[in-house]
């Protein structure tokens, strides 16, 4: 009898809502690329959702981990301190600013519930802002913030209460000017102040500040800064979620540099270990000391080792890592520019740095979801792996690890373009 497919013995083990991206059973993982259960390379272009920003089982990081592993694996922060957890926390608080503290948790979920916790705890108030097509977990909590699929949300109601939806800027599918976007987006603000509730019983504003799920969505400059404005003026908490678009994704360490605009709280988690479960909440130090012992924790958070991975992440990141990312973003938005100058198909191209959307839509201009899943299907089977986002799932999202090099993005475009050639081919 033939051995059965990791994928087949995973349907009498796991539930529905433990479905894979892909069916690949994978044994090996190293820099760009994974190998399957056949023996089968893969370019990885979804980096396990934007966590192995470093790639796949890089040396430097390994050899930090297992230098921890040797000397403690897990302490215990809510009893004990230890090094690498001193040693983090210094170096992302040396990047921020030291006018923040840091708190560790295990997820991205996690550390968004932590910073709404936070924002209640320190104002009293119970509102919360969040924005359409968002995606900060699936959490009861955050599942509430969560807006780019019902299917997150489905029987799951009522929710946490007191959340209220704001638009995010789209132009791209509105047909606005960016200016008019942000003018109808802000807009949708005010009318939640006059109609919901006011504007001194709202904690917090929590947004990606490029929304993934949602599209890899970059909102134009004055958005953000808008935002800033609105929250000064009222006292409400600004947090923006960086769980996809940490640790260089951006080109940029953090991708709130971008916009010049800093958020009172930012939750962190994916790439801050390349791998390792970690996540943290980064808060301005005089809302952080007003959040009392006992009020919030975890036993898992800011575990040695994986804290050990995020030390090595950060050096790699401050020894030219970022600045690589950056230069290789630029370098792939040229190919993949060029291949939208041919394809009516695409929408639009956009992003930052290594976090590249690409939006597909059928001769009528309506989202086409079928051929990104032919798209993707094609390439898998050509050795390229590719996630897709956006609420109506036509997005496909680029997310390679930071070391990626122009002959891997080479390859990747070769095998993207023969696969977007074959699907419409088929289709006719």
């Amino acid at each position: 009898m033939t051995e059965k497919s990791m994928y087949e013995k995973s349907l009498d083990l796991f539930p529905p809502v433990a479905n894979r991206a892909t069916h690949l059973g994978i044994v090996k993982g190293e820099g760009a690329y994974v190998w399957d259960e056949n023996g089968k390379k893969y370019l990885d272009f979804a980096s396990g959702v934007a966590v192995v920003n470093c790639g796949h089982n890089h040396p430097y990081v390994l050899k930090k981990a297992r230098a921890q592993m040797d000397k403690l694996v897990h302490g215990g922060h809510n009893v004990v301190y230890y090094q690498s957890y001193i040693d983090l926390a210094e170096k992302i608080l040396g990047h921020v600013g030291h006018d923040y503290k840091i708190y560790f948790s295990n997820s991205g979920a996690e550390a968004n519930e932590g910073a709404i916790k936070l924002a209640k705890q320190v104002t009293g108030r119970p509102g919360i802002i969040t924005f359409k097509r968002s995606f900060h977990g699936r959490t009861l909590a955050t599942a509430t913030l969560t807006a780019s699929s019902s299917k997150f949300r489905r029987h799951y109601e009522g929710l946490l209460p007191s959340v209220y939806y704001a638009d995010y800027p789209y132009a791209a599918r509105t047909g606005l000017t960016e200016d008019q976007e942000v003018a109808r987006c802000l807009g949708s603000i005010r009318e939640i102040f006059r109609d919901l509730i006011e504007p001194e019983q709202v904690a917090c504003m929590i947004l990606e500040p490029v929304q993934g799920e949602g599209g890899y969505i970059v909102p134009p400059k004055s958005f953000l800064q808008a935002l800033r404005k609105i929250c000064d003026e009222h006292g409400i908490l600004l947090i923006f979620d960086e769980v996809q678009t940490g640790f260089g994704r951006t080109g940029k360490i953090f991708a709130y540099e971008h916009f010049d605009v800093k958020p009172d709280i930012m939750s962190l988690a994916k790439a801050i270990a390349n791998g390792f479960p970690l996540s943290a909440v980064v808060a301005r130090r005089d809302l952080m000391d007003k959040w009392p012992a006992g009020t919030h924790g975890g036993t898992f958070g800011g575990n040695p080792v994986a804290c050990a991975a995020g030390v090595a992440v950060f050096e790699l990141l401050e020894g030219g890592l970022v600045d690589h990312a950056a230069e290789m973003g630029r370098y792939f938005r040229q190919k993949l520019d060029a291949l939208t100058a041919n394809h009516q198909e695409i929408l639009e191209i956009r992003g930052l740095g290594l976090m590249i959307g690409a939006e597909f839509v059928d001769h009528n201009g309506k989202p086409d979801a079928a051929l990104v899943t032919e798209i993707r299907k094609r390439a898998l089977e050509k050795g390229l792996i590719l996630l897709y986002c956006g609420v109506d799932n036509n997005c496909i999202r680029f997310i390679p690890p930071l070391i990626v090099t122009e002959a891997q993005i080479d390859d990747a475009m070769q095998i993207l373009t023969e696969s977007l050639e074959e699907s419409l081919q088929a289709a006719r």
